[in-house]
């Protein structure tokens, strides 16, 4: 009786969370009456006279649905999780108090023009006046017994920094490699490993970079001095993931499409419970002019209250993320005689130095002493120990703002263009195309403008006058792509352009250019499009890239002695079918195999590189397979990594490596398909605290799925297309929009993982929002 009466409790606080789908709320917020619809799937339609009393009810609503996952956002940019989840949320507020996030973006909002800051101002009353309303805290908040704190200002550029952390390396750790790598190798051996492309390249301009020779033996012989070790597993030392936070985005002109342009968006990130999205169209008045009616669809970010991608039936445009370089570390020159001053361009300066205070739920609070320089805060030391400061686009005066929300307004390509230029947001591509037909590609946000002539890929003094950073390089003299003559644009993280649009916008790590080469491609083979055919393109996944590895691995088995583990292999490998399929066994194989071979390669560089820093591990090298794939043709001894006889034989040892390791497992080799490996484990952020039973309610069905890295359909257990849409504004009623994760954030929401379903299998759901099934009313009181 007494379990039964705790669980009847629960659940009655449970419902009490629940957001307010209907009914009418009075407010002295609002001047006119706000209509909020939701159809089927949860999206919502705000409709308003104006659009201040929409930032004010987009906050409510938003906070109603999203409260815990906006508050997650705020607080991992602010490096403040510990306060709500205790010492194990340590670690990453020790990575992200130094950056100072919370103290930058309160001075920023002060910054902000009047608009912009008032804007901020109604969607936080929103927020509070929402989460004030519930009749029930938001029910994680039952489960960490801890009150949620109220909305401040700066939290929604706070959410705006949580992005930055997301799509940025926020500890620059590439460049901190880099150094060690350029200390330790010769110059020929670093231009080697780090160039910006190669074959493999997708830009807009057409143009492939050349990926140089590899280093001569008189220059570098990993063989020479090295202890001959026998095969073992592949390296720590190596990176193993290569899924890459950005997206995929395309476009073709109206002629292809019927008329207006069409537009395709996929981004992809981690994906969660509910989505890191919210899907939202808004209705209101054209300032400009009270006779049009503005209707923006698309998705937003909970915690602010823009739409981050869609259309305005005028527009549309989607993002992936840029990979220009956006941070560099400077060396920071102390002064001899007093260690707490460093040189400056006007001579010696003392540094700042800020006491950070992490609050620990549970446990003592932690002191945080951080060191700050003009530039930026010192985290780091150079190879020769000296101490070096981090400038990052997201930490400067101006970078981070809500300007983006002006897109809404856009009336054309240009002035689409124009405003994200202008917006402070995380650098990212632009895909934008309009009514008229037109396209385009462009960068959106700030950019630095660097002036000096340093290597901006190792850290630089810029101590001398008229070096570094020297603000941001102004919009109209950012590149752009207007109007290709083959009426086709992709974006999907790689390299967009050479020459000296490269060199101003820096290489922070692009993609590979497998995928953008695909999805280029596929763009290539049809002479007319319709969202049907963006579909399949977006969820094309053909395993193009793996094909020469295939072959490689059937050449090596062919040509070793013959064994039963062998024989296996080879048996699998000829029910290849290209693609990253469920029921693929061969993709799995082939795949580990690239992996292994990969790592095993580039351990021969990192090994020589620990001779001097013991603990030095690889950075994430993109464009490694170009290095890998060179060397794999030309098989230069003095490049073999000491462990191995031969090439032939660490390609040899490497797949049976991987037949071992496979066939172990339960069912043997024939039952590790990729599907077995690619299964979904889409989980909200508190389920790891429940037990199984609990934890598989709030959680999104496991399923395995196609796709995979280096091709279109993007997808890992955890990772992939976090929406997925196609578009041609002013014909929204013919375009799709798909979502995993679901749209509420409360568990006995209708609206709890709709949607999801329809996003794992590829199910086109439509662009704009369905019939109203639920209808809540703001009045002024």
């Amino acid at each position: 009786m007494l379990a039964g009466l705790a669980a009847a409790a629960g659940w009655l606080l449970l419902r009490g969370s629940l957001p307010h789908y209907t009914g009418t709320v009075h407010s002295a917020a609002v001047q006119q009456a706000v209509q909020v619809e939701r159809d089927v799937r949860g999206t919502v339609t705000l409709r308003g006279s104006n659009r201040a009393d929409l930032d004010w009810a987009l906050g409510y609503v938003h906070a109603q649905e999203r409260f815990f996952q906006m508050d997650l956002l705020r607080r991992r940019a602010a490096g403040e999780l510990a306060e709500l989840f205790g010492p194990a949320a340590l670690p990453a507020d020790r990575a992200a108090r130094p950056h100072r996030m919370r103290a930058r973006l309160r001075a920023a909002v002060a910054r902000l023009p009047q608009d912009q800051r008032a804007r901020i101002e109604r969607y936080r009353d929103g927020v509070n006046a929402g989460l004030d309303a519930l009749g029930v805290r938001p029910f994680p908040y039952l489960l960490v017994r801890s009150p949620p704190a109220a909305w401040r200002s700066e939290d929604t550029l706070l959410v705006v920094a949580a992005m930055a952390f997301t799509l940025n390396d926020s500890r620059n750790r590439r460049e901190l490699a880099f150094s060690r790598m350029q200390a330790a190798l010769p110059a020929s051996a670093f231009d080697f490993l780090t160039v910006s492309g190669g074959r493999w390249d997708a830009p807009l301009d057409g143009e492939a970079l050349v990926w140089p020779a590899p280093p001569r033996a008189d220059e570098l012989d990993l063989r020479a001095g090295a202890a001959r070790a026998a095969p073992g597993p592949a390296a720590a030392s190596t990176p193993a993931d290569d899924r890459y936070p950005g997206s995929n985005a395309f476009a073709v002109a109206g002629a292809l499409a019927g008329g207006a342009a069409l537009v395709a968006d996929d981004m992809h990130l981690e994906l969660g419970v509910p989505s890191l999205w919210f899907r939202t169209r808004l209705v209101y008045p054209d300032p400009r002019d009270a006779t049009v009616t503005l209707q923006v669809t698309g998705a937003s970010l909970p915690g602010a209250p823009a739409l981050v991608v869609g259309s305005n039936g005028r527009i549309a445009w989607g993002f992936t993320n840029s990979g220009v370089d956006s941070a560099d570390w400077v060396r920071v020159i102390a002064d001899p005689a007093d260690a707490d001053r460093y040189r400056a361009p006007d001579g010696f300066t003392h540094s700042e130095r800020h006491l950070e205070t992490i609050h620990v739920r549970g446990a003592a609070d932690e002191l945080l002493e951080v060191r700050e320089t003009l530039w930026g805060p010192i985290l780091a030391r150079d190879a020769d120990g000296t101490a070096l400061a981090l400038a990052w686009t997201a930490q400067e005066p101006g970078a981070i703002d809500l300007h983006l929300q002006q897109m809404e307004l856009a009336r054309n390509l240009e002035e689409g263009m124009t405003v994200a230029q202008a917006s402070g947001i995380p650098p990212q591509n632009l895909v934008i195309g309009d009514r008229e037909g037109n396209i385009a590609w462009t960068i959106a946000g700030r950019i630095p403008a660097r002036a000096g002539g340093f290597d901006p890929r190792l850290p630089a003094d810029w101590s001398a006058a008229g070096s570094g950073w020297q603000g941001w390089i102004p919009a109209q003299a950012l590149p752009r792509v207007v109007n290709p003559p083959g009426g086709r644009i992709w974006s999907a993280n790689q390299r967009h352009l050479g020459g000296a649009a490269l060199a101003q916008l820096g290489d922070g790590g692009y993609d590979l250019g497998a995928r953008a080469g695909q999805i280029r491609d596929d763009l290539a083979a049809r002479p007319a499009f319709t969202p049907a055919d963006f579909l399949a393109i977006q969820l094309d996944d053909r395993a193009l890239f793996l094909e020469h590895w295939k072959d490689l691995l059937a050449r090596t088995l062919a040509q070793a002695p013959r064994t039963p583990a062998r024989a296996a292999t080879a048996q699998v490998l000829a029910d290849w079918n290209g693609h990253a399929s469920i029921d693929s066994v061969a993709y799995r194989l082939v795949r580990a195999w690239r992996s292994e071979v990969t790592d095993a390669v580039l351990d021969g560089f990192a090994a020589r590189v620990r001779q001097r820093f013991p603990d030095f591990s690889l950075p994430k090298l993109p464009q490694a397979e170009h290095a890998v794939w060179m060397l794999l043709e030309q098989r230069p001894q003095h490049l073999l990594p000491p462990a191995f006889a031969s090439w032939d034989a660490l390609l040899l040892d490497r797949a049976d490596r991987v037949e071992a390791r496979l066939a172990a497992q339960p069912g043997g080799l024939a039952a590790r398909t990729w599907g077995e490996r690619n299964t979904t484990r889409i989980a909200h952020p508190m389920s790891r605290a429940l037990p199984a039973f609990a934890a598989r309610w709030l959680d999104m069905p496991a399923q395995p799925l196609p796709g995979d890295s280096n091709m279109p359909r993007v997808q890992a257990p955890a990772f992939g297309a976090s929406e997925r849409f196609a578009v041609a504004p002013g014909d929204e009623a013919n375009g799709y929009f798909m979502m995993p994760g679901g749209q509420s954030g409360h568990p006995l929401s209708p609206y709890y993982g709709a949607g999801h379903a329809d996003w794992a299998q590829g199910r086109p759901t439509p662009f704009l929002p369905g019939p109203a099934e639920a209808l809540l009313e703001f009045v002024p009181e």
